[in-house]
């Protein structure tokens, strides 16, 4: 189901907790949400859609992947300055990010998966991970 796109940075300010399988109807609307937002969004995390647990859902290779307890294992040493926009918030802001990542996370059927990402797909990830932290980016 596509959901409401949160705007209110008080609950966008908010930790997210570890996801269970209960919170699996919740990776089913983060897709269909990024999905309806795809001419303007490459990725969310579940609290752009109020709910706050540690669920992403990003365009990765031209699919929309989800990432149910993402956790970076592993980055570049090199990191870079950039600005990112957010389809909960107007404008840009400055950040930095890492070249690549690898992360450890479980599938939309909750298998445990492995992979790097680099370049843009990256950015992506630690931009929607930081939302768990309720960092407003």
């Amino acid at each position: 189901m596509v959901r409401e796109i949160v705007r209110d940075v008080l609950v966008l300010g908010r930790k997210s907790e570890p996801a269970t399988k209960e919170d699996m109807p919740v990776v089913r609307d983060l897709l269909d949400t990024l999905a309806a937002n795809s001419d303007r969004c490459v990725g969310m995390a579940a609290n752009m859609i109020g709910v706050h647990k540690t669920i992403l859902a990003a365009t990765v290779g031209g699919k929309h992947i989800a990432m149910v307890n993402p956790k970076i294992i592993d980055r570049s040493k090199e990191a870079f300055d950039t600005e990112e926009g957010c389809l909960s918030l107007d404008g840009v802001r400055p950040t930095k990010r890492y070249q690549f990542v690898t992360v450890e996370f479980l599938d939309h059927r909750f298998k445990r998966k492995r992979q790097t990402f680099r370049g843009f797909e990256a950015q992506i990830i630690q931009h929607e991970m930081d939302h768990f932290e309720g960092k407003i980016i």
